[in-house]
């Protein structure tokens, strides 16, 4: 491990997670474990004098404020509340909110609890486009819920549109950065933008096409146990396309032969739920490519972590120039 992937620095945030348990009425003899590790960094604790465990999110610093953390509970709240999917609720602190606070290194770190959700990420025995079904049914379902939900006053989450992604401020780092560009890469990036910006002006944002999406609904954030189908990691939920849902599924796995079948599949759920018209569909690759350049630029300004790594870093970026050309080429992948 390398950067913020040291064992010192987890074991740093595991002993702030611990600072703020008797917020939440947790015993000192509660264990705290690390679960996942990412931007953010997701700890297990378990009390013996409670009967379930309980997950800490640690938030990285600098990202999302109180507001925005405070809107994705407003959210999974009503979500919760109107039986739209079944996701883990947050757990009050005992004085009623619901966000504590540890200095980590001259930084403050959020920090939220929620309740455990028993449940694996669905074993599909190889069967990927079943999987997308399921997660095509859910995306219907949640934008179905966020077109009749009045948000509350003061809600606040990111929005991803082709300024914030691309502009002069990048929520998640510049894609002419990209490991391995070469200038002639650089000119196929830009002629990708130029027309990602412009066909998205032409789809526009209107509220059949445009709001409050996860953004991060992939397989591995289904838990299921039993008949149960649990959605977790909210985290990235923000304002953006919806079709921008599917572009998110399929995150790393851009160029694999088998995303016309997983893209159909996640369709044909989707149509399950509630009505997708075929030019919505149509703009499907379009929001590939987006969240494609997209990862570009995160791999770049997260070249430390494990997921980067894995992505391939200077290889991702060969990938993303091979899609750009076809796309650029048939407006196709």
């Amino acid at each position: 491990m390398s950067g913020m992937y040291q064992d010192a620095f987890v074991e740093r945030l595991r002993k702030g997670a611990e600072g703020v348990l008797d917020q939440w009425g947790l015993s000192p003899e509660t264990k705290v474990q690390l679960l996942s590790l990412s931007e953010n960094a997701t700890f297990r604790a378990d009390d013996p004098n409670r009967s379930a465990p309980v997950v800490l999110r640690v938030h990285r610093p600098a990202y999302h404020s109180r507001a925005e953390i405070a809107s994705e509970h407003s959210w999974i709240t009503a979500l919760r509340h109107a039986g739209t999917v079944d996701t883990p609720a947050l757990l009050p602190k005992q004085d009623g909110d619901f966000i504590a606070l540890f200095e980590d290194d001259g930084q403050a770190r959020h920090v939220v609890a929620f309740e455990f959700m028993t449940g694996e990420e669905p074993n599909l025995d190889g069967d990927l486009a079943a999987g997308f079904e399921t997660l095509g049914a859910i995306s219907a379902r949640l934008h179905g819920h966020v077109q009749t939900w009045p948000v509350p006053t003061g809600f606040t989450r990111k929005t991803w549109n082709h300024a914030t992604a691309f502009g002069p401020a990048p929520l998640w780092g510049d894609w002419r950065d990209a490991l391995g560009l070469t200038q002639s890469g650089h000119t196929t990036l830009q002629r990708l933008s130029d027309a990602l910006r412009e066909k998205l002006a032409q789809y526009g944002d209107g509220p059949d096409r445009f709001g409050l999406v996860h953004a991060d609904l992939r397989l591995a954030n289904l838990l299921k146990d039993g008949d149960r189908l649990g959605v977790i990691d909210f985290d990235d939920c923000g304002f953006s396309w919806f079709i921008y849902d599917f572009a998110a599924a399929i995150s790393f796995y851009e160029t694999s032969p088998i995303v016309p079948q997983l893209q159909e599949a996640w369709v044909r759920g989707y149509r399950s739920v509630n009505a997708l018209s075929d030019a919505h569909v149509d703009m499907i690759p379009t929001f590939i490519l987006f969240r494609r350049l997209l990862l570009t630029a995160w791999i770049s300004s997260h070249r430390e972590t494990e997921t980067a790594r894995d992505a391939g870093l200077e290889q991702y970026t060969e990938g993303t120039l091979d899609l750009a050309e076809r796309y650029l080429t048939s407006g196709r992948i």
